[in-house]
């Protein structure tokens, strides 16, 4: 069993990984911070949490805790991750990994450096819909990709999470926040990379000083094009849609946690194949993974890398949407993992 500290249990905490780690077999919640010790020590009592920080510091200190979770704003992972490294602990980030993509890029060297476990939390890799959509296309059910499709919406109106409009904290607007899952989703079903990314971007009164709504063409590795479109001011809908030369696959929902996920394979224009999956255990899953990973018995999906490499995705598209051009994405190469 995987003792994990959360640093910043705020909504997030609440409404996911709490639920997440209630199901999950071999990862338990030992310790957790935030700013206000008060506040602290209430969500430890209503969660039946042991220990209750007011600092990361602390927390990473805490001998109860052999593994840390990052749920902090975005603008607080790097110095979150780097303290939790130093700390000696294995660190599962939240996504987006970090600011941009030399903040990520440090995360990763210095878990090389020390030999230490980090992973990023994209939960929909978790997902039975997106693995099974991988699978379909690794199987060539569909033949060569030739386009995809992502979209991610919901609405921001009234949301708790204050600092999401403002990119000194989240680091972008709904490119950051939810076209990281999009590009990341895209990369896993494919198992392929970006090399070039255009993007637009629109703004209004009400986003601050980041984009509402944007609209993300891709280019990848294989020749396949991708499209990413997402945005703060419509309901929630996550479609999904990878075509093929020999058919098309597609799911209404497919990052859906709540409700079950219809999957649908298309052959010359009917629907010859339907698969109704559940996505209910996904961040049970992924702390599991993370868990193993811990204990030497699995590799984790997500390293740190692939947060890295998201991020030079999220980076390119914000130097189009200033530049007005498509822009080259920088494709990592992939190093041996200390704990492989």
């Amino acid at each position: 069993m995987i003792r994990y500290g959360i640093l910043g249990f705020g909504l997030h905490a609440v409404r996911r990984l709490m639920p997440g780690f209630s199901l999950a077999t071999d990862s338990r919640v030992t310790a957790l911070s935030r700013r206000d010790m008060t506040r602290a020590k209430d969500s430890a009592a209503q969660y039946n949490i042991p220990y209750a920080f007011d600092s990361a510091a602390a927390l990473c200190r805490c001998p109860e805790v052999d593994a840390v979770f990052v749920a902090t704003p975005n603008s607080s992972h790097l110095k979150d991750v780097l303290l939790a490294i130093d700390s000696g602990k294995p660190v599962l980030c939240e996504k987006p990994m970090g600011i941009n993509a030399d903040e990520c890029r440090q995360m990763v060297e210095a878990a090389h450096r020390a030999g230490r476990l980090l992973g990023v939390a994209q939960v929909f890799r978790f997902d039975r819909s997106i693995e099974r959509m991988r699978e379909h296309v690794a199987a060539g059910r569909i033949g060569r990709p030739v386009f995809a499709r992502s979209e991610f919406s919901f609405l921001l109106k009234n949301h708790p999470r204050k600092w999401i409009s403002d990119a000194t904290i989240a680091g972008g607007g709904p490119i950051a926040d939810v076209g990281v899952h999009c590009v990341d989703a895209l990369r896993y079903v494919l198992g392929d990379e970006v090399v070039r990314v255009a993007a637009i971007g629109i703004s209004d009164r009400d986003s601050g000083n980041v984009e509402e709504a944007a609209n993300l063409s891709l280019e990848f590795a294989s020749g396949a094009l991708g499209s990413i479109l997402v945005s703060t001011r419509a309901e929630y809908r996550t479609p999904l849609e990878i075509v093929g030369e020999s058919g098309t696959l597609r799911a209404k929902d497919a990052f859906s946690v709540e409700l079950p996920v219809e999957l649908e394979l298309s052959k010359a224009g009917s629907i010859v194949e339907k698969e109704t999956v559940a996505n209910s255990d996904a961040y049970a899953r992924q702390v599991d993974a993370f868990s193993a990973a811990v204990e030497g018995t699995v590799v984790f999906l997500v390293p740190g890398e692939e947060g890295l490499q998201n991020q030079e995705v999220l980076d390119a598209a914000y130097r189009s949407l200033r530049s007005g051009r498509a822009e080259t994405v920088h494709v990592i190469k992939k190093q041996p993992h200390a704990h492989d």
